[in-house]
């Protein structure tokens, strides 16, 4: 990506927080000296502060989305790693740990989901008044967002711990399978006040304009994680390659790990917020009490909160689908062994293609929130296109790996028959698809930094319940087509929800909104 010159190219002074912007329209002429009134008129509309003041639109578009892409490639890769350890566990239990897993793992969506929507209200108030240059703003967003944070955390973590023998049971797991995801859940409670500083945090960060700290947390959390999971879980990769420890703790220990390395980044996190970066510092002060501040967080992030927990629920019941599938397709009364695994390890290599698409849509969300607070709806407009354009042409060159090496892709995780018979054909099916999902991902991420969050939800929720769990269970169940018509349903409910997503956009009213 090249950098051309603009009227955004660097600027000497934009490290320092400017003078309140003034309308020289509404000042009489003759108290406006002609060089002072063209000199304001040409900083409306330019981020005012943070790190992408003075910066060309391509040239920011690289800053926030670089980053975020390799911060979110490690987290796939982390994923992937999970479910490479899941499937170098006993040979006698590898079925029943990976569907353990495979729903277990749906825990960490809605991690993201509970502390997602804190952290939204803390980017887009963040992004808004790093956009106009309003210092004293941004610090109070920050502070409020952390304090929440930390307060919520610990009731998620009530939650999960209450919540995880229902969620196994909602999925159709039993014996192993059932207890391998009920204490991975449990585990990970433990960590949640920490999670929660840690991903409000770099939430919060990006809308400031700055990708590159959260990277570096996440660097440290994924090797922690990683090397961790490995230590505790037992699993073995050759005689050469076995855990020092001598743990044999099974999913567990893969858990374990995962709550330790949140641990690790929680309190980095802190410490860099504390420490600050460029124009956003987290002092105690702003930590206080601050009913106003705090009640525009909490509006701006109700609902992305309700948007996930709506989407979220709604992949519970297609869990559910499968389940039902899985005894059909058994034999004996025994429900077919696999599924949920076959499911699982096509979303862990999906969400490969979701990277780019998700890092473009951080810096949609960034660049158009920070322009509305620089009073330049149109700016915001075209950032978001030119990152959906991106996304669209990388997600798709993505799609068509999946089509032709389904197989491959499904071997490097395990060589179960039952994987292989299904997991080619499910990435197929997302492979055909994927620039629905880019445009989706971009423009409702977009929507977001700008605090669009009401229509979101709304259009998310009517996607889901209308659309893709009755599609789901007609395809799925009704028909007999199982988890491959589970996926058509999955894939073209995406399709509708792009659509939905653009109309929004193109209606323009996310640019009047006010947070």
């Amino acid at each position: 990506m090249t950098n051309t010159p603009s009227e955004f190219d660097e600027d000497p002074n934009s490290q320092q927080w400017p003078a309140p912007l003034v309308d020289c329209d509404d000042l009489p002429a003759s108290d406006v000296p002609v060089a002072e009134a063209e000199a304001v008129r040409d900083a409306v509309g330019r981020i005012a502060s943070g790190r992408l003041a003075g910066k060309s639109l391509s040239r920011a578009i690289w800053i926030l989305a670089t980053p975020v892409l390799l911060q979110n490639l490690m987290a796939a890769v982390v994923g992937l790693v999970d479910k490479l350890l899941a499937g170098r566990l006993s040979p006698e239990t590898v079925v029943e740990s990976m569907d353990g897993l495979g729903v277990a793992s749906y825990i960490g969506w809605f991690i993201g989901i509970a502390m997602g929507g804190l952290g939204i209200g803390g980017q887009a108030l963040i992004a808004r008044a790093i956009g106009g240059g309003d210092g004293p703003m941004a610090h109070r967003a920050l502070g409020q967002a952390m304090l929440l944070s930390i307060l919520w955390g610990l009731v998620v973590a009530v939650g999960m711990w209450l919540g995880a023998p229902m969620m196994a049971m909602a999925s159709g797991l039993e014996g192993p399978a059932a207890e391998a995801c009920i204490e991975y859940i449990r585990i990970l409670a433990y960590a949640m006040p920490l999670t929660g500083i840690l991903m409000v945090g770099g939430m919060c960060m990006h809308g400031a304009g700055d990708a590159v700290w959260p990277l570096l947390i996440m660097v440290l959390v994924n090797i922690v994680n990683v090397v961790s999971s490995w230590l505790f879980s037992g699993a073995t990769f050759g005689e050469g390659f076995v855990s020092p420890l001598g743990w044999n703790l099974g999913v567990p220990g893969i858990a374990l790990g995962t709550a330790v390395a949140y641990l690790v980044g929680g309190l980095v996190t802190l410490w860099v917020l504390k420490k600050g970066i460029r124009d956003l510092r987290l002092t105690s002060a702003d930590m206080a009490l601050d009913t106003s501040m705090l009640g525009r967080v909490i509006r701006v992030g109700i609902p992305m909160f309700f948007e996930g927990l709506a989407m979220w629920t709604a992949n519970l019941f297609i869990l559910g689908f499968l389940g039902e599938i899985a005894i059909k397709q058994g034999e004996d009364g025994k429900p077919l062994e696999g599924l949920q695994g076959a499911h699982i390890i096509a979303v862990q290599w999906e969400s490969f293609s979701f990277l780019p698409g998700f890092a473009l849509g951080v810096a949609a969300g960034a660049l158009a929130g920070q322009y509305l607070g620089a009073q330049n709806a149109a700016m915001a407009k075209k950032a978001t296109l030119a990152c959906v354009a991106i996304g669209s042409f990388i997600m798709t060159a993505l799609g068509v790996v999946f089509w032709f090496y389904g197989v491959e892709l499904t071997r490097l995780v395990s060589n179960e028959p039952v994987f292989l018979d299904y997991t080619p054909t499910l990435l197929k099916i997302a492979g055909a698809t994927q620039i629905f999902f880019a445009l989706s991902m971009v423009i409702r991420q977009a929507l977001r930094g700008c605090g669009d969050t009401l229509w979101t939800f709304m259009i998310t929720t009517f996607s889901s319940y209308l659309i893709r769990l009755p599609a789901a269970w007609i395809l799925g169940v009704a028909l007999d087509l199982g988890l491959v018509g589970v996926w058509y349903a999955l894939c073209g409910e995406m399709a509708v929800r792009a659509v939905l997503f653009a109309w929004r956009f193109f209606n323009g009213g996310w640019a009047h909104r006010k947070i």
